[in-house]
């Protein structure tokens, strides 16, 4: 009876102590991987954007085709769009070369995609849904009203596809904003007084490491 007693003290002992190395040997999660980032080398310094390849797959895919097809090198800031103070965007891309551009993508709005036009948040310009291809646009300022998707708005409320966000060098693109613009300058006709006179241009844009 004292063996059999002893016996059952004993594979108690021994199961509780075998409980934390059992526990220990539970593998942990694999952790989420990284956004991809591309450094945008410009004539005024670099900027580090993050692409958003989990929330907004096709716009944010579509830009890094430009990225690694080196279809954005020698492109320029050609637009920005002063509202107020430090509240508006810089426009950037191929700028209506046809030898540089690729296919339409399909449209992401915002409430699809979570992503909000807020200050630093990079978006792509469209005309009808469905129509976007080769133009990005940096947000300087919360932009949300303007240009996210609104179902109560008029027209296809859709808004523009918000896909990424500067993580490196809002200073720099603070400085493309403040450059002066021509007044009377457009291009082709459009964006007229929106050009800048003398547009800062991307050397190189290319992946990094997160």
């Amino acid at each position: 009876m004292k063996m059999d007693l002893l016996r059952r003290c004993f594979i108690g002992i021994v199961a509780f102590l075998a409980f934390p190395a059992l526990a220990e040997t539970t593998p942990a999660p694999t952790p989420a991987a990284p956004l991809p980032r591309v450094a945008i080398e410009t004539t005024a310094g670099r900027i580090v954007v993050e692409a958003d390849t989990k929330r907004a797959p096709i716009t944010a895919g579509n830009f890094l085709r430009y990225v690694d097809q080196r279809r954005l090198d020698g492109v320029t800031f050609y637009r920005v769009v002063k509202v107020a103070d430090r509240f508006g965007f810089v426009q950037f891309g191929v700028n209506g070369d046809i030898k540089r551009v690729l296919p339409p993508i399909r449209h992401e709005p915002t409430t699809l995609t979570g992503i909000h036009h807020l200050d630093g948040v990079l978006s792509t310009p469209r005309l009808a849904p469905g129509t976007a291809r080769c133009d990005f646009t940096i947000m300087l300022g919360d932009q949300r009203a303007s240009m996210d998707a609104d179902p109560a708005k008029r027209g296809d409320n859709l808004g523009y596809a918000a896909f990424g966000r500067v993580v490196e060098g809002m200073d720099v693109v603070i400085k493309i904003f403040d450059a002066p613009d021509n007044p009377g300058g457009s291009i082709r006709g459009a964006f007229k007084g929106e050009v800048p006179v003398a547009p800062v241009r991307i050397l190189t844009a290319r992946r990094v490491k997160p």
